[in-house]
């Protein structure tokens, strides 16, 4: 019965070092989930503004005749 006993304490630390060791990793990836967002937004952001700049040089430029 004793041999059981710590066997199953034994089950039950390395279950708790597991969790522990999720537990990190899942806030890690958490962060680097929501470094990723932040730069895709920040990337979507800078071709919205260059898709602005290519569309008001496209307007200025004049356009041809067909003569």
């Amino acid at each position: 019965m004793e041999a059981e006993l710590n066997t199953l304490d034994e089950r039950i630390q390395q279950l708790v070092r597991v969790c522990e060791r999720l537990r990190s990793e899942n806030g890690d990836l958490r962060q680097q989930l929501a470094a990723s967002q932040n730069e895709g937004r920040l990337l979507r952001d800078k071709m919205t503004a260059a898709r602005v700049r290519l569309e008001n040089v496209l307007t200025r430029i004049p356009e041809e005749s067909g003569s």
